[in-house]
């Protein structure tokens, strides 16, 4: 069974920082990418980021130079260092774990994307105040 574990998350202002971290189990990370997709109240499910095996990483355009994914392959774990948050930013991310072709950007709600993909956590709340 694939199975996702996350930490991190919580509460900061605007400005600050925060770290989410994902360590899958049940599957080998060599044949997924894995990323965090985000909700926020009353808006689309959102692709945030993802990275693959090769290190080639996608952003979403309003986290690009913002938020940095990177990867433990030893460990099967990603971190997603959330820098210079905004109020925009607050929404509940879920990990996910899947081959590339299972990835999309948009067009699919969270619950899709969940059934669509290998894997998917258990959703983290981020909350940034202004």
């Amino acid at each position: 069974e694939v199975q996702l574990v996350k930490s991190g998350g919580g509460s900061v202002q605007a400005g600050g920082s925060l770290r989410l971290s994902c360590t899958a189990s049940g599957f080998t990370f060599d044949d997924s990418e894995m990323g965090w997709y985000r909700q926020a109240l009353g808006a689309e499910c959102e692709l945030v980021s993802t990275i693959n095996k090769y290190g080639s990483t996608y952003y979403a355009d309003s986290v690009k130079g913002r938020f940095t994914i990177s990867q433990a392959n030893a460990k099967n774990t990603v971190y997603l260092q959330m820098n210079s948050l905004k109020p925009e930013d607050t929404a509940v991310y879920y990990c996910a774990a899947g081959p590339g072709e299972q990835w999309v950007v948009a067009g699919r709600s969270c619950l899709e994307n969940r059934n669509a993909l290998d894997a998917w956590g258990q959703g983290t709340p981020v909350i940034v105040s202004s």
